[in-house]
C-alpha cells in the first residue's frame, strides 16, 4: 500500500492539525486557573444561619417592633364622662411626648446616670485587681477563689438584695449594731442609691472578673519572659503588659455594664419595700413598670421603654466610637 507522503503526510502526524486531533494540553507545572469566591453566602451557609436568624427575629426584632407600635397607640374613651366602650387609636408621638413631660421620669435618667458614673468604674476596677491578683496565684488556689468571686453573679439580683436589704436596716444589721451612732442610714435619701450601687458591684465584679481574666490567659507567654529578661517587676509587667492587653475586655464589660445601669429595676424594686426614698419612679425601667402594671397604661409605658432602648444604645455606642476614636489617633 502506498503511504502518504510530503506536505500532506507531515499534516497528518502533527498533533491538532485537522478537525480530528487532539487539543493542546497545559504544560506541566502550571496551575489551574482560580475561580473567584461568591462575595454571597451559599446555600450551606443560609443552612446554619438560618436557625439563629429566625430565633433572633422572633425574640429580638419582633418584641422591639411590637413596643414601637404599641408606642404609638393610646386608649380613646366616648361616651358621657367617658363611661362608654373604649377604643384603641393612633396617637402619634403623644405618648413620647407626655414621658418627656413628667418630671420624675427625667429626672430617673440623670439618677442612673449618676449611678453609673460612680458604680461602673468602681466595679470595672475592682474586677480588674482580683483578675490580676487571681493571675499571679498557682492554678490550684485560682479555681477556688475565682469560683468564690463569680458566686454572687448566680445569685438572683431579687435574692441578693433580700441579703443585703437585711444588713441594711436598723436594728437586724450586724452592721448598724456594730457601728452604733455612727452607722449610716443606709436607706436614707442620700445614701439609698449608693447602697444599691454597693448590691450592683457585689453581684457583677466576678463576672466581669471572668471576662478580663479570660483576656489576661490568652496574651502570649513569650512576652513575659521577654519582659522577665529585661527586670521588668510584677508592677511594671502589671501595668505595661497586661493592662494594655486586657483593654478589649475593658471596653466589653464596660459597654455591658452601661446597658446594665439603664436597664436597673430588680434592686429599686426590692429595696422600695424597706426604703420610702425609692419612688415608683426611681429609675425608668421601674417608671415604665409602674405605668404598665399600676396604672394600666401599657401603651405609655411602650414610649418609656423606647426612649430607654434609645439612651441606652446611644450611650453605648457613644463609648464604642470615643474608644475607637482614640485607638486610630494612638496609632
Amino acid at each position: 500500500m502506498a503511504t502518504p507522503s510530503g506536505p500532506a503526510a507531515a499534516a497528518a502526524s502533527t498533533p491538532g492539525a485537522g478537525t480530528a486531533g487532539p487539543k493542546a494540553s497545559p504544560a506541566a507545572g502550571t496551575a489551574p486557573p482560580r475561580t473567584r469566591p461568591s462575595p454571597r453566602p451559599d446555600r450551606a451557609a443560609w443552612f446554619f444561619l438560618g436557625p439563629f436568624l429566625a430565633l433572633f427575629v422572633f425574640a429580638v426584632v419582633l418584641p422591639i417592633g411590637y413596643a414601637v407600635y404599641q408606642s404609638l397607640l393610646t386608649v380613646e374613651r366616648h361616651g358621657p364622662l367617658g363611661l362608654g366602650e373604649p377604643t384603641v387609636g393612633f396617637a402619634g408621638l403623644e405618648n413620647y411626648s407626655l414621658a418627656l413631660q413628667q418630671a420624675d421620669f427625667v429626672e430617673s435618667f440623670g439618677r442612673v446616670l449618676l449611678f453609673g458614673v460612680v458604680q461602673v468604674p468602681v466595679m470595672l476596677l475592682l474586677a480588674l485587681v482580683l483578675a490580676l491578683l487571681l493571675d499571679r496565684l498557682s492554678d490550684r488556689w485560682a479555681g477556688l477563689l475565682r469560683a468564690s468571686y463569680f458566686l454572687p453573679y448566680g445569685i438572683p439580683g431579687v435574692i441578693a438584695t433580700i441579703l443585703w436589704g437585711f444588713l441594711y436596716v436598723p436594728g437586724i444589721s450586724p452592721i448598724t449594731e456594730a457601728l452604733g451612732t455612727a452607722s449610716p442610714d443606709f436607706l436614707g435619701y442620700d445614701n439609698v442609691l449608693w447602697s444599691i450601687a454597693n448590691i450592683v458591684v457585689w453581684e457583677f465584679a466576678g463576672y466581669n472578673m471572668l471576662i478580663i481574666v479570660a483576656q489576661l490567659k490568652s496574651i502570649p507567654q513569650e512576652l513575659y519572659e521577654a519582659a522577665k529578661i529585661d527586670g521588668a517587676g510584677p508592677w511594671q509587667t502589671a501595668l505595661r503588659i497586661k493592662i494594655p492587653l486586657v483593654r478589649p475586655a475593658l471596653v466589653l464589660t464596660c459597654v455591658f455594664s452601661i446597658i446594665g445601669t439603664m436597664q436597673l429595676f430588680a434592686e429599686p424594686l426590692v429595696i422600695q419595700v424597706l426604703s420610702p426614698a425609692v419612688s415608683s419612679s426611681f429609675t425608668p425601667n421601674l417608671s415604665a413598670y409602674n405605668d404598665a402594671f399600676a396604672n394600666a397604661n401599657v401603651h405609655l409605658a411602650a414610649a418609656k421603654a423606647v426612649l430607654l432602648a434609645l439612651v441606652a444604645c446611644a450611650l453605648s455606642f457613644g463609648f464604642l466610637s470615643l474608644v475607637t476614636r482614640r485607638e486610630r489617633s494612638e496609632r
